[in-house]
């Protein structure tokens, strides 16, 4: 981004590598104290490029496709993570994937729009918010289901 907005200009980078490292460093401090699993975001890392890959695939033969198969709907996906930057992680990755957009993150649950609401997405949420948990060091109750 920085590239784009100086016209290419390696100059720039004395005033833009300092100032990028400086906004890393406060936002770093301003986060509560969380706890992280290496192993994992290590392990969450191929999941995510694994369930990325084969969504995008499955929106690009959807958009490619005579009739457009859609079936959109909206699913709300019942919290077991804590509220805060857990919630947030995960309502982000959501929005990541595709075929899926994280559309309200409320109290008690997270409302996902999906392309298909026809496949499982509830079971994909319950995987993804286990993984995310995993990484925060949490452990989480059963499954709650939809809202």
């Amino acid at each position: 981004m920085w590239w784009i907005l100086t016209d290419g200009a390696m100059g720039s980078w004395l005033v833009g590598a300092p100032v990028v490292l400086f906004a890393m460093l406060v936002s770093v401090l301003l986060l509560p104290p969380f706890a992280c699993s290496l192993l994992g975001v290590v392990r969450f890392v191929p999941f995510f490029l694994w369930r990325s890959l084969c969504g995008g695939v499955d929106v690009g033969r959807r958009a490619l496709h005579p009739r457009l198969p859609v079936s959109p709907g909206l699913f709300n996906h019942r919290w077991r993570l804590p509220p805060g930057l857990p919630r947030v992680f995960m309502a982000n990755i959501v929005s990541l994937l595709p075929g899926t957009l994280s559309a309200e993150l409320g109290e008690n649950y997270l409302q996902v729009h999906v392309l298909d609401d026809q496949k499982d997405f509830l079971s994909e949420l319950d995987k993804v918010e286990q993984r995310v948990a995993t990484i925060f060091c949490i452990s989480l109750p059963r499954s709650r289901g939809d809202v």
